[in-house]
């Protein structure tokens, strides 16, 4: 059989083969509540859930309103197959690594929970008794989805479909799964340490910004990059969407954190909306002062940024501070993108200046403004005196920040040197939408 044949045939045998094996796990019954779980938490996180997996196909919009014309659908499908990727993972493996018993602080067992044994019959998760240990497993799974679908848009416009799947799987289990277990797990090292991300500004933002800028420099420049070309968004609108749907997906995301229908709910809700609308604000306004026009694209890309930089402390700060939190994110992230502008480095869509460095600040100003007077469980911040938290915060992000980008790096290079990780010169002037799935955006124009 020839090689690429069997390249062709892996991904579909593994699937056959985890569906094979699903058969022999004994099912289990499932939980049985006693009354100890909570109605109303329940199905408040239900629906957190269901807004947090809906980010999916929002960021599949916004990804793909911002690239070229002939590359929206490939786009778009590399970050709705993470739904695909991850969740079959997760019931393997995923939950297991990044939730199983602790083994030394690093990695979650993963054998207690292969194939999710034990887990719709398990106790509840210790920071969320009050509602079953599965909708915990599957709340935590939409994390895992998006994550590395945000990579995407580093990437976009020249990386092969298929190897991106495999960057995905690798991705799960070597970079997301270990800094879960170290950031949310009470036995990971982090965690002991007395890191706090509510919501995932490490486990998400920064460790997909970093494995952004490791993809973009593993695959180096497009031709159009190479050229000096401008790339007209190709649908702004859709642009509008993405964000319209990540911003009310992302109250699931932050409010759902809280792991109940409670008051910190409430309060990472407003913190949520509030440093949106700052940073969305802060974005369009110094772009004016740079002596730009207030843009749509501008206040879109702010507003994800505002949420990207609460994302850690939402349950952490009060609302006013988010304010603030908001802005400053914006404001660095935009000078990031300038500068990025000026390099050689082709990060398609700004992923790491926008959420690598907007989670960054996020982190260390959740170090600056975090208050046991809105979160008894959380800590003070630098600005109420504590030197030591944020010196904490400092020492986690820069620890994930160099872990996810190495191992990243090391993905990316192992991809490309067991498949093709770019597309060929013809394919990639071609267009990915034909080139990698035959299918085209649009109608065909019409040749005279």
């Amino acid at each position: 059989m020839a090689k690429s044949t069997i390249k062709q045939l892996a991904p579909f045998i593994v699937l056959i083969a985890v569906a094979i094996a699903a058969l022999f796990i004994p099912s289990l019954p499932n939980f049985n509540d006693g009354g100890k779980y909570s109605g109303s938490d329940i199905a408040w996180i239900i629906v957190a859930t269901a807004l947090v997996f809906l980010m999916t196909p929002g960021l599949a919009f916004f990804y793909g309103g911002m690239v070229h014309r002939k590359n929206v659908i490939s786009t778009m499908i590399k970050s709705v197959v993470a739904a695909g990727v991850v969740s079959i993972l997760w019931i393997v493996v995923g939950y297991s690594l990044c939730f199983g018993p602790s083994i030394g602080g690093f990695i979650g067992n993963p054998l207690t929970h292969l194939f999710f044994k034990g887990v719709s019959s398990g106790a509840p998760w210790s920071l969320a008794p009050t509602i079953p240990l599965t909708l915990f497993a599957l709340f935590q799974l939409m994390f895992a989805i998006i994550t590395p679908g945000l990579v995407v848009g580093a990437v976009a416009e020249r990386i092969r479909f298929t190897s991106y799947i495999l960057f995905i799987a690798l991705f799960s289990l070597l970079v997301y799964a270990p800094i879960a277990h170290w950031t949310w797990h009470p036995d990971g090292f982090l965690a002991k340490m007395g890191v706090l991300d509510f919501a995932g500004g490490t486990v998400v933002h920064i460790s997909a910004g970093c494995a952004a800028l490791a993809g973009a420099l593993v695959l180096k420049r497009r031709q159009s990059h190479l050229e000096h070309k401008e790339i007209p968004p190709a649908n702004i609108p859709y642009v509008l969407i993405g964000t319209g749907l990540l911003w009310f997906g992302w109250f699931g995301f932050n409010a759902g954190s809280a792991f109940g229908s409670n008051a910190l709910a409430v309060s990472a809700f407003a913190t949520t909306n509030t440093a949106a609308a700052a940073a969305g604000l802060s974005w369009m306004f110094f772009d004016v002062v740079r002596g730009k026009k207030p843009s749509v694209l501008g206040f879109c890309i702010g507003a994800v940024v505002g949420l990207v930089a609460i994302t850690p402390g939402a349950g952490f700060v009060a609302i006013p501070q988010s304010i603030f939190i908001g802005v400053t994110a914006a404001i660095i992230s935009n000078i990031a993108v300038y500068f990025k502008s000026r390099s050689a480095l082709d990060d398609t869509l700004d992923v790491f200046p926008c959420h690598g460095i907007g989670g960054m600040v996020g982190m260390l100003l959740t170090g600056v403004f975090a208050t046991k007077s809105v979160n008894s469980a959380g800590a003070e911040g630098l600005f109420y005196g504590n030197w030591a938290f944020f010196l904490v915060q400092v020492k986690a992000l820069l620890i994930v920040v160099v872990y996810s980008f190495t191992v990243s790096l090391l993905i990316f290079k192992f991809i490309n040197f067991i498949l093709p990780l770019r597309v060929s010169t013809e394919e990639e002037e071609l267009g990915l939408d034909a080139s990698q799935h035959d299918e085209k955006y649009g109608r065909t124009p019409l040749v005279a």
